[in-house]
């Protein structure tokens, strides 16, 4: 656990065989903020999106728009449900930490550990008037045996159109002492289409003190829904 994280990335989205590919800079602030800094060429900002536990807010400057929507406006765009502090864990190799964690059950597979579960609930107490009664039905998880670091974690929805979430976290750095997927692999699939998004970090750094700017220009007009950066 730490305070603010923060990293330089790539990213390669590839849906609908066709694939983008992007860079910038993250910043988090645990369980408040997630901050992303687009900068497709040169080092010149293009796009900058800010998360939090209720909102999606989005700048494109090389169009002059900005969107500011509810989370769950995310999950149409990856056809999956997932909340904050999912996609805070996605980003960080880390389990839910909202979650009720004492329906697992453990085995050994190829010579690591195996969680399972299924109706993993979220904890009522975090549970936002906004949101449903929200539930994972089913949920694997692969820990390695040396440092009990997640490498594998699936989300299926099998009432739902075959719904599969895969994310795999293949390298880790220790910054600070606490070691941080610097390489992990995103896949979403459905019975209709199937996304992918590859993520690399450099630079990591943790609890350095940083800002999390997020202010839209007066001449900038409101958008619907994202679109694309392009370099």
């Amino acid at each position: 656990k730490f305070r603010q994280f923060s990293a330089k990335f790539n990213v390669t989205f590839t849906a609908d065989k066709k694939k983008t590919s992007v860079s910038g800079l993250l910043r988090i602030d645990y369980d408040s903020i997630i901050w992303i800094s687009v900068t497709p060429a040169l080092g010149i900002e293009a796009a900058r999106f800010m998360l939090t536990p209720d909102s999606i807010q989005y700048i494109n400057r090389l169009n002059n728009s900005y969107l500011k929507q509810n989370f769950t406006y995310i999950n149409q765009l990856i056809n999956k449900t997932i909340d904050y502090d999912m996609a805070q864990a996605f980003l960080l190799g880390n389990d839910f930490s909202l979650y009720e964690s004492n329906t697992f059950k453990a085995t050994i597979e190829n010579q690591q550990y195996k969680l399972n579960t299924t109706n993993r609930r979220k904890l009522r107490r975090y549970v936002r008037r906004s949101e449903d009664d929200i539930s994972i039905p089913i949920q694997t998880i692969w820990l390695d045996p040396q440092s009990f670091k997640i490498t594998k974690v699936m989300l299926k929805e099998a009432e739902r159109d075959n719904r599969k979430f895969l994310a795999t976290y293949t390298e880790f750095e220790d910054s600070d002492g606490i070691m941080i997927p610097s390489e992990m692999d995103f896949r979403v699939e459905t019975a209709e289409n199937k996304i992918r998004i590859r993520i690399s970090y450099s630079k990591i750094q943790i609890d350095k003190e940083q800002t999390y700017p997020f202010k839209v220009p007066d001449n900038y007009i409101e958008i619907k829904e994202l679109q694309p950066v392009k370099k």
